[in-house]
Parts: C-alpha cells; structure tokens; sequence
C-alpha cells in the first residue's frame, strides 16, 4: 500500500500513548523573505497517533521550504490540560529533487515538544 510522500506521527510523552485527533496541515513557503504560504493538505492523526494520508501517494514534491502545523492546543483542550504550546509549526527543506518520503514524528506534552527527521 502507498503512502503520503510526507507522514507524521505525535506521541503524548506523559500519557505514554499516541496523540489521536490532532488536526494537521502542511504548506509550502514560497520564498523565505515573503512568508506567503499555501495549503498543501490539512488531516488529523489516528487512533494510533499517524498521518499518513496528507497528500496523495502520486504527489511530486518539489524541493523547497514546507510547514507542518500541528493543533495542539485544541488536543490538551479536549481533556482540559493546560499547554504552552497551542500550536506546534516545524519549518523543514526538501532538496531538488526530494527522495520519496519524510516522515515528522512529534513527542508532545503540554510544556515541550521534541521532534526529528523519522524513518
């Protein structure tokens, strides 16, 4: 089965379990000194705290600046546990020409936030 070019998986560090229901976007910057950005794809994580269905399996990424915004205020809201963070923005380049697939996983808690470049 194919897959987005582009996945995502967010761990909720002090449940210890997946973070489901997290509303996600991701966006390519056009030029690093306009800031104007376009929607690429918007989606939630599952049960098991992934996204793996942002964009089309078919989908040919130029290399670039992308975003990924993760809603994290909305998830803490939801069993009302306070956050610093209300949304988490990872900022990564793709090269010319990109391989064919990032994964961005996010360890989350309501005070910090870990990310890396996933396998």
């Amino acid at each position: 089965m194919s897959k987005s070019p582009i996945t995502c998986h967010v761990l909720d560090s002090t449940l210890g379990k997946p973070a489901s229901g997290v509303a996600v976007s991701l966006e390519t910057l056009s030029g690093a000194s306009s800031g104007q950005a376009s929607v690429l794809a918007k989606g939630q994580t599952d049960n098991d705290g992934r996204c793996t269905t942002l964009l089309d399996p078919s989908t040919k990424l130029n290399g670039g600046i992308y975003r990924m915004t993760f809603e994290t205020g909305s998830y803490f809201a939801k069993d009302n546990r306070p956050t610093f963070y209300p949304r988490v923005e990872i900022l990564f380049t793709l090269p010319d020409p990109p391989d064919p697939h990032y994964h961005i996983p996010l360890l989350l808690s309501p005070f910090s936030y870990t990310t890396y470049r996933g396998s």
